[in-house]
Parts: C-alpha cells; sequence; structure tokens
C-alpha cells in the first residue's frame, strides 16, 4: 500500500540540521522504530513539504530529503524576540524562577487571546527574553528515514491522534507546537 489522502503512516527518521561548520550537521530529532513518527496522511498533522516528499512510498521505502526555511518553519525573524517585563512571571507576588529558566520553553498568550510558545533566552534583573520564532526557524531540514507502516486508518486511530494531538511526535512538523519524540 502507497502513502496517500486519509492513510495512516509511521516513519522512523533523524531531522539533522546545518552547524557553524557547514560540512557538518547537527541531529535535533530521532524517530526510532520503538517511537515512530505516526500520523494520517493529509489531516494538515504535517508539514505540506514533509507530506510531499513521502506521498507515494510504501512499507520499506528510505527517504532523503531537506527542507529549506520556506518550506518549514520560515526564516528566524528578529522582532519575536521581545523582553516582557519580570512581573509578568510572578506567582502570589514572587517571580517564578522555577518554572521561568534559561531554555525553557513556555506557553505564553497573546494581547489577542493566542497561545504561543516561547523559549526562554535570558533572564535580566526587571525582564526576560523571550523568543517566540519556532525552534527550527531559519533552518534548513534534512530527513533521513525508512517508512515502517502504511495501512488504512481505523476509528480509534483516529480517536487517538486527534485526542493526544497535543503529545503525538507532529511537534516538529507541525505549526501548533505539539510535543515530539526525542526532540532536542
Amino acid at each position: 500500500m502507497k502513502i496517500s489522502e486519509d492513510k495512516f503512516v509511521a516513519v522512523t527518521y533523524d531531522l539533522t540540521v546545518e552547524t557553524e561548520q557547514e560540512s557538518e550537521r547537527e541531529l535535533m530529532e530521532r524517530a526510532t522504530k520503538e517511537h515512530p513518527l505516526s500520523f494520517i496522511f493529509g489531516m494538515g498533522m504535517m508539514l505540506e513539504a514533509f507530506e510531499k516528499n513521502i506521498e507515494g512510498l510504501r512499507v520499506g521505502d528510505n527517504f532523503s530529503f531537506n527542507l529549506n526555511p520556506e518550506e518549514a518553519y520560515g526564516e528566524f525573524i528578529r522582532e519575536n524576540v521581545v523582553e516582557l517585563p519580570k512581573k509578568i512571571f510572578e506567582v502570589d507576588g514572587k517571580f517564578d524562577d522555577e518554572q521561568v529558566v534559561e531554555g525553557m520553553t513556555l506557553p505564553m498568550m497573546d494581547t489577542h487571546g493566542n497561545r504561543l510558545m516561547g523559549s526562554v533566552l535570558e533572564i535580566k534583573p526587571d525582564v526576560v527574553v523571550m523568543d517566540f520564532n519556532h525552534p527550527l526557524a531559519g533552518e534548513t531540514l534534512y530527513f533521513d528515514g525508512t517508512v515502517i507502516d502504511v495501512h488504512e486508518v481505523t476509528p480509534q486511530e483516529i480517536a487517538a491522534l486527534t485526542r493526544n494531538e497535543g503529545s503525538a511526535c507532529s511537534h516538529c512538523h507541525s505549526d501548533d507546537e505539539s510535543g515530539c519524540a526525542d526532540c532536542h
């Protein structure tokens, strides 16, 4: 069976990005046989360009492709790095230094009520420097993997993948900032 619209798909892969030395790459994420990336093809769970590159493949087929920033998470936008008053991170009048730590990604809300994920870059005396770019913005993504399952989707799989969307393995491939397997 080929990967096509509304099929359940599971793949293993290594996702790498270029390092400062352009001839080297850094492993950003790995989906393994024990923890594959599983999704329903064509339901918008994955980046469109990712799906285009695996469409038509069968179980056992290998894939190797790259997505430029425009096909993935866009360019890094300097304006998405902002300084926020430390007081908005207070709990019971005290700065939350257990949750607000450099390197942490925190759920935030903008003035319009939209949910955003922001990474803490720096904690200064009066402000917290947050980055609201996707962690892979500006990066060319290199995927090398294997298709390990393709079958007709079951109602149970639809329910499981949509109910658990916030913890499924789609973080680095979906615009909704969901979780993923072995993402660094």
